[in-house]
């Protein structure tokens, strides 16, 4: 049985990232991946991403950051995604990744403008 935590947090996912991607994502797991599922809905969206001390829109911001400082383009361009849905607008997050660019290395910038690129196209063609 689901926790109220694990409840919360896939409500959030969804809102935030869109039900069709997270039924996705969930419908692929197997017995190995299914732990991770179940901790990244809890914690990351149940605990964290519906806290009210920030709205959406502002962790949407911060997670492109991170993860641009991260180098992680698979996730940042989902995030990059789910931030337009939550009202990013396009200006602000190329504006995001040319802050990257200073702070977090011209290649990590380069590869977050790629997925930036994607996630626009990606969008348009939605």
């Amino acid at each position: 049985m689901a926790s109220k935590l694990y409840e919360r947090g896939l409500e959030m996912r969804k809102k935030v990232m869109g039900a069709a991607h997270v039924e996705q994502v969930l419908a692929g797991t197997d017995a190995f991946s299914q732990p991770l599922q179940e901790m990244v809905n809890e914690y990351c969206w149940g605990a964290v991403w519906s806290r009210p001390g920030l709205q959406p829109r502002i962790r949407s911001m911060i997670t492109v950051a991170m993860l641009t400082a991260l180098n992680r383009p698979a996730e940042l361009k989902t995030h990059i995604a789910a931030a337009l849905g939550n009202g990013v607008t396009r200006e602000e997050i190329s504006e995001i990744l040319l802050h990257g660019n200073i702070y977090c290395g011209a290649p990590a910038a380069v590869d977050a403008f790629r997925c930036m690129r994607e996630a626009f196209a990606a969008a348009d063609a939605a």
